[in-house]
C-alpha cells in the first residue's frame, strides 16, 4: 500500500488538529454574537427601572386592580398623596417636552434622582422634590447604573399627560440611609450579600420595613423590624380595601420575621405578593415589578435579608 507523507505545519504538534477556515469563521461568529448580546446602558436602565427601582409603581397610571395601564409607562399619576407636608401625584417622567422631562439635561435628571432637586426652569423651577422620591436611597446608584437609568428614560416613548402641579406645604428632612451614605462599588456586585444590600438600598425597601419614632426612621436601631403603616396619605392608585396596610418584619426573627421562611417562600412573597401561609400581601410593595428580577439578583436580596439581626 502506498503511503503519503504529510507535512507538519510549522509550530504544530502531533495529535493536535488544525483549526480549519470554517471552524475559525464559526468561532468568530460566536464571539460576535456574544458581543452583540452584551447589555447596553439603556437595557440595563430598563431592567433597573422596571424591576428593583419600580419607578412605575408611582409614576405609571394603573388599572383598578393596581396593574400598569398599557401605553402609559411613566406618564405620571400612578399614585397620589395628601399628607401634612405635601399633596399631589407622581409626575410624568417620559421624554415629552411639554408635560414630561423632555427638556431636562442628563445632569438635571441625575440631580433630581440622587439629590431631589428640580432644574432651574419650567414648572416649579428649583423646588425640591417631595420625600416620596427616595433620593436618600437613590444616591447609592453607581455612576454606571445612574447613566443607565437616564439612558432608559431617554428611550421611553414620550406620552403627553398633564399631571396637576403638586402643593408643597413644607419641607421635611430626609433620613440618611447608612448603606447609601457609605456607597457601593463595582467590586461589591461580585459578592451576593453586598449586591443584595445594593439592590435593597436602591429599591428603598427599608424605608417601609423600618419603623419610625418621633418622625425619624430608625435605620440604626430597628432596621427591618417593620410596623410602618400605609394608606392615610395614599388616595389614589390602589383599591381602597388595601389602605391601612402595615409593613412586615423582614429580620431573621423566627417569631416576628422571616427566620422560619424558606428562600423560595421569601422569593414568592417578593415577586408574587403571596405570604408563607398563602395570604395575598397588600401593596404598596411593587410585586408586579419585582417579578422581573433576575434569579441571581433575587437570590442576592434573600442572602442579604438573612444577615439582618432578629428584632421582635
Amino acid at each position: 500500500m502506498k503511503t503519503t507523507n504529510r507535512k507538519t505545519e510549522p509550530g504544530a504538534k502531533r495529535g493536535h488538529r488544525r483549526l480549519t477556515v470554517p471552524a475559525i469563521a464559526l468561532a468568530a461568529g460566536l464571539t460576535g454574537s456574544a458581543v452583540a448580546m452584551a447589555e447596553t446602558p439603556a437595557q440595563r436602565g430598563r431592567y433597573l427601572v422596571d424591576t428593583i427601582l419600580a419607578c412605575g409603581n408611582c409614576h405609571t397610571p394603573k388599572t383598578p386592580d393596581g396593574l400598569p395601564l398599557p401605553g402609559q409607562d411613566l406618564a405620571g399619576g400612578g399614585l397620589a398623596f395628601d399628607a401634612p407636608f405635601f399633596s399631589g401625584s407622581a409626575s410624568n417622567i417620559t421624554p415629552d417636552k411639554e408635560t414630561g422631562i423632555g427638556t431636562w439635561t442628563d445632569d438635571e435628571i441625575k440631580r433630581a434622582i440622587t439629590q431631589g432637586v428640580r432644574p432651574n426652569h419650567g414648572r416649579l423651577a428649583g423646588v425640591a422634590l417631595a420625600p416620596m422620591m427616595w433620593v436618600n436611597f437613590y444616591k447609592a446608584l453607581t455612576p454606571a447604573d445612574l447613566d443607565a437609568v437616564v439612558a432608559h428614560l431617554r428611550a421611553v416613548p414620550p406620552v403627553r399627560h398633564v399631571v396637576a402641579l403638586p402643593t408643597y406645604k413644607r419641607q421635611i428632612p430626609r433620613d440618611p440611609y447608612p448603606d447609601a451614605e457609605k456607597g457601593f462599588n463595582d467590586a461589591d456586585m461580585n459578592d451576593p450579600v453586598r449586591r443584595g444590600a445594593y439592590l435593597v438600598t436602591i429599591g428603598h425597601c427599608m424605608e417601609c420595613h423600618t419603623p419610625a419614632k418621633e418622625g425619624r426612621t430608625q435605620y440604626e436601631q430597628a432596621l427591618g423590624k417593620g410596623g410602618k403603616a400605609f394608606g392615610p396619605a395614599m388616595v389614589k392608585g390602589y383599591p381602597q380595601d388595601w389602605r391601612g396596610a402595615v409593613a412586615a418584619n423582614v429580620t431573621s426573627s423566627p417569631l416576628a420575621g422571616l427566620g422560619k421562611w424558606s428562600d423560595a417562600e421569601i422569593k414568592r412573597a417578593i415577586t408574587q405578593g403571596v405570604s408563607r401561609d398563602g395570604r395575598k400581601l397588600a401593596p404598596p410593595m411593587g410585586f408586579h415589578w419585582y417579578a422581573g428580577l433576575k434569579s441571581d439578583d433575587l437570590g442576592a436580596i434573600v442572602a442579604w435579608l438573612r444577615t439582618l439581626p432578629p428584632r421582635e
